[in-house]
């Protein structure tokens, strides 16, 4: 997959998202990360592993909606899972999933 590609499909999902949260941010930046799937800067720029097209396109999701509700909350407090959860209300077994079969950015094949 291209750049440009990836990209455009990740522009996508953060504007389908972030029409309910309407959140501003500056950059989306596709990386090669060792240990994350994605991170949210106090600049507000957005990171994602470029592994994260290897995820099922529910996980990938769940990624793209817990590193936008870091532009509002950066940390993990109540406020910001109930931020996840408005979007993704089935976060918690995502989160799960994510966690038992795809550690660290390291996908199990």
């Amino acid at each position: 997959m291209k750049s440009d590609e990836i990209i455009s499909i990740i522009d996508e999902r953060i504007d389908r998202y972030n029409r309910h949260y309407q959140f501003d941010f500056n950059s989306i930046k596709i990386k090669r990360m060792k240990t994350r799937w994605g991170s949210c800067s106090v600049r507000k720029n957005l990171n994602f592993n470029i592994r994260i097209f290897e995820l099922p396109s529910r996980l990938m999701d769940y990624i793209i909606v817990h590193e936008l509700c870091h532009l509002r909350e950066l940390n993990h407090s109540p406020r910001f899972w109930s931020l996840v959860a408005q979007v993704i209300p089935n976060y918690k077994s995502l989160k799960l999933e994510l966690r038992n079969n795809y550690r660290r950015g390291r996908i199990k094949v």
